[in-house]
Parts: structure tokens; sequence; C-alpha cells
């Protein structure tokens, strides 16, 4: 019997030695159960004669396989070529000025460095002269390149890092320039007749609203960008509701808010959010509501039934911060390690941070006081009096006697005097005595004049409806600012 050969099957294993084993196949096309012990044996031939006969054959078939294909290609390609050609003759007039010339192609269009612009970037440290020599001007040529500049624009506010494009012509000699100016527009440099002209072309500024809804899982500022805003909404969120909400504090998990706002556009390009238009604010079961309401100049921003959220008081004079510590007639002090009263709550925040004056005063002290580091004192109307304690500094303009209007910044946070890190120690006073500020009572300012309650009402249910329609005007999504980013090379 054959062994298992590399194919898998019994008696496939060729070049043993003696007589090769008939393989399956042959078995099937004789169809007979027994096997011969050769193939010589079996037709009645020796080896050395089935060898010479078979080499002949098979040269033999070979050579006759091959004149039959050459003969049927010769045939098969000029039966072809006669039926195109009776097929042309039937179906299409004879043109001379066709069959005298070949098949003409569409001229391919070359498009040459010297067409493309090259984007450039004034580089750190660089003048507006180099980068215009590093382009391919000559020194003669940049005197009056930045003489045309200087007649549209000042050039000291040409900033590094400000990007444009260069344009050459066919020769490679610089034709022109567009130099992009951040937040204004593209300033134009053309060579006309030998001549540099200057020309500024400015963005084109325009609003439009956008409102988003969407409920507190994790931060606000986060929160605002799932719902499709941007994290200065959250900002301006609080600057409306800062009368009412301390959005330090008073937040929680589940809060339901919705926002009508405007947002800037530069060249139909998000620029920036501008002013909001109303918002709702649903904690711990109240609904706060807030809209926009009065002439330009002097809007205010209303609840539902017409009354003003402007209070005498701010919630808090930092924006976002942390209580570390609260109003207590006998807390241990860190510092001095024995127990006395604090008069005031500290907030805890990154030194630098704004601090907010949270009424309309008049600033009497200015300076550095003992523990209390650096600090100011403002006096308010109804013997109302507030402090803002171990400030790193003070606002540009705030001095002794100075006037100053709810929400100014009169300084910044910082850890001067007995302080143990950067914090505000921030206190009132009524007539001489502490009051807790997280406990302070808020006075309204005045109301809408009864006469504009009519013209109040009709602009709230404008804005309502626009605010819970949650379907903004066209345009642009706020993913980047004005400014066109693109890559930038140093001038060459």
């Amino acid at each position: 019997m054959g062994t298992t050969g590399k194919w898998g099957y019994e008696g496939s294993n060729w070049g043993t030695s003696g007589s090769r084993p008939c393989s399956p196949v042959c078995y099937h096309a004789f169809g007979s159960q027994a096997k011969p012990q050769s193939i010589q044996e079996d037709i009645g031939m020796t080896k050395p004669q089935v060898s010479a006969r078979s080499r002949r054959a098979v040269r033999t078939a070979l050579i006759l396989s091959l004149v039959g294909l050459a003969i049927g290609l010769s045939i098969h390609f000029g039966n072809t070529d006669e039926i195109v050609i009776r097929q042309v003759r039937a179906t299409t007039p004879f043109q001379p000025q066709m069959a005298a010339t070949p098949t003409q192609l569409e001229p391919e269009i070359e498009i040459s460095d010297a067409q493309l612009p090259e984007p450039f970037s004034l580089g750190k440290g660089e003048t507006l002269g180099q980068l215009l020599r590093g382009l391919g001007m000559s020194g003669q040529e940049v005197h009056g390149a930045v003489m045309a500049l200087a007649s549209e624009i000042n050039l000291r506010k040409v900033r590094a890092g400000q990007s444009g494009l260069a344009y050459y012509d066919g020769e490679g000699s610089l034709s022109s320039l567009r130099l992009e100016l951040y937040r204004r527009g593209w300033l134009t440099l053309d060579k006309r007749q030998g001549d540099w002209t200057a020309s500024m072309k400015e963005f084109v500024r325009s609003s439009r609203r956008r409102s988003i809804e969407g409920r507190l899982e994790s931060f606000l500022f986060n929160d605002i960008e799932r719902a499709g805003g941007v994290p200065a909404v959250a900002i301006a969120m609080s600057n409306v509701l800062q009368w009412d909400l301390d959005f330090n504090r008073d937040l929680r998990k589940g809060d339901h808010f919705g926002v009508l706002y405007e947002e800037s556009l530069l060249d139909n390009r998000f620029d920036g959010i501008g002013r909001i238009l109303a918002m709702t604010y649903e904690n711990r079961g109240v609904t706060h509501e807030a809209y926009l309401f009065g002439e330009e100049g002097a809007e205010g921003y209303y609840d539902a039934e017409g009354r003003p959220l402007q209070k005498m008081f701010l919630k808090s004079p930092l924006p976002f911060m942390r209580v570390t510590s609260r109003f207590s007639h006998s807390r241990f002090h860190p510092v001095l390690k024995r127990n006395r009263p604090h008069y005031g709550v500290d907030l805890g925040a990154p030194r630098g941070t704004p601090v907010r004056v949270t009424a309309t005063g008049t600033a009497t002290f200015v300076g550095r006081q003992g523990g209390a580091g650096k600090m100011v004192k403002v006096r308010h109307p109804n013997g109302y009096e507030t402090m803002y304690l171990h400030l790193s500094g003070f606002a540009k303009g705030v001095s002794r006697g100075a006037k100053v209007r709810q929400g100014d910044v009169i300084g910044f946070v910082g850890s001067t005097g007995l302080s143990t890190g950067p914090h505000l120690d921030y206190r009132v006073k009524k007539n001489k005595r502490y009051l807790n500020p997280l406990q302070l009572e808020n006075r309204p300012a005045e109301p809408i004049d009864e006469r504009r309650m009519g013209e109040f009402i009709a602009q709230r249910d404008r804005l309502r409806a626009a605010l819970l329609s949650s379907s903004p005007e066209p345009g642009p999504r706020p993913d980047r600012v004005a400014n066109v980013a693109r890559p930038v090379r140093s001038a060459r």
C-alpha cells in the first residue's frame, strides 16, 4: 500500500523508489477496484520505450498547439478591425479634417507655485521691515511699502504672531500681501506700476441670537458646553443672577437652566458672546427668571413681574470661589493659635483673582493695616460699610475718597497680613456692628415705572417665547474665534 503523502491522502507520495503508485483520480478513471503495479506494466510497454515516445509526442503536440493559437488570434483580430471599420463607415459621414489628424486631448492645466499664496507670520522681535525683506522686497521697496502701511494703521499695533498671505507673480517676485489684524480686518499691500499702495478692509461686525437649555450634572462650565454654548455663558449667567444666587455655594446637581443670549460675529465667524437677553434658573424648587429691559446704556434685568434683580449688595465679591471659613464669634486662629472672633467670611481663590466691590459707595481706606494686610474699606448708604482684607494689591484708580460702583474691581486676592494662604476676608458692618455676609438682607433697586409696565410685559413675552423655542438663528457654531487659523511660516 502507498503511504500518506504531503497532500493528505493515501498513495499520493510522488518520487518513491520503484514504480509510481496511481493516484485516486487514476483509480476513478479506470473504474477498477484492483490497483495495477505500474503504468508501464498496465499498458504492456517497457520504461525506456515509454520515455522516448512520450518526449516525441509532447514536442509534436506543443508545436501544433502554438501554430494553431497564432492562426486563431490572427483571424480573430483581423475580423474585429474589419467589423469596427464597417460600423464607423455606416454611422459616421466622412470628415477629412477628422480623419487627417489624430485624436486631440484636453490641454492640461498647469498651476505653478507662484500662483499660490504663501502664508507667513510676524516673528517675535521681528520688525515689519525685516518681514518684508524676508518675503523678497528690496531695501528701497521696503521703505515705500512701510510708508504705505503707515498711512492706514498705527504700525506699533502690529504685534508678533499676526499672520497673512504673500502672493508672487510668474517670475517669483512679491506682487501683494494681506496681513490679518486681530479682530479688525485685512490690511492689503499691492504693487501697482512699481509703487506699493495699502488699503484696509474692516471685518463686518454682526450678532445673532442663540438659546440653550440643560441640566446641571457636574460643573456648570461643562454642562453649558454640553448644551451647545461656550464657558463664557456661565460667567454671564452668574453676573445676571449675582444678587439672588451665589454660583459658588447655591448651585445643586439637577438644577435646570435656559439662556437666550447674543453671539458676536466678525465676518460671520464667532467672536464671543454679547448680552444675555433672558434666562431661567431652577434651583431648590425656586425658578429665577431674568429679562433684559430698558434703554440702551440704562438697561437692567427684571424678574417676570417687573421687579428689578439688582439689589444693594452682590451675593459675593468673587465670581467663583469656595468658603474656607465662616462668620463666628469664636474661631481658632490658624496663625495666632488661639480662639478669637472672626467677623467675616473667608473666600478661597487663586492669588490675583479680581475682587469686586459689592455695593456702590466711597473708598474710605486703601492701604496696609496690621494683621489685615492690604485692605480696602468702602462706605455705603444707610450706614453700611464693607471691608476686603489680605489683598495682594489694589486696582488702578482706587484710592481714599474714590467713588466706586457696584461690581467695580477694587483689588486682587492675596495673602498679606496674618494669613496662611491666598484668600479674601470679606466683612460687612451696619452702624458699626458686624453682620454675617452670607445672611445679609438685600434691598431691591428702583422698580419699573408703572407707565412702562405694559412695554415691559410685551418685551418679556417675546423673550420668553424665544427662550422656550430653543431654535437659534442660523449661523456658524461657536467653535473658534474670528481670526483665521492657518499654517504659518516665518519670513523666508
